[in-house]
């Protein structure tokens, strides 16, 4: 057995790489950096980003909110009401990543 066949197994591997996956991105950094001081709109963190000269659009930005969503970084916490679809309000759900590299007894 190679070695990538025996971590490819294990779920602290999977673990780890569904977190590098999300956060391998920039933008998606910028996303966390926007939700440092709490909760946002979709519509105030693409504000945030735009303010950071980063070019994205609303359908690109909730690609990435998705990816980090699915990873367990962040969280929709509720809806603003508006004319149309609501609006999603988003926090992170966790501000520290811990990976265990083998399992506890």
């Amino acid at each position: 057995m190679d070695c990538g066949e025996h971590w490819v197994q294990s779920k602290n591997f999977e673990d780890f790489r569904r977190i590098v996956r999300a956060l391998h991105c920039p933008t998606r950094w910028l996303i966390v950096d926007c939700l440092k001081d709490g909760e946002k709109s979709t519509k105030e963190i693409l504000e945030c980003l735009l303010e950071k000269d980063e070019a994205i659009t609303s359908s690109g930005l909730y690609y990435h909110l998705s990816e980090l969503k699915n990873a367990g970084i962040v969280e929709v916490t509720g809806y603003i009401e508006q004319k149309g679809a609501p609006q999603k309000v988003w926090k992170l759900k966790t501000r520290k990543i811990v990976i265990d590299l083998v399992k506890g007894d």
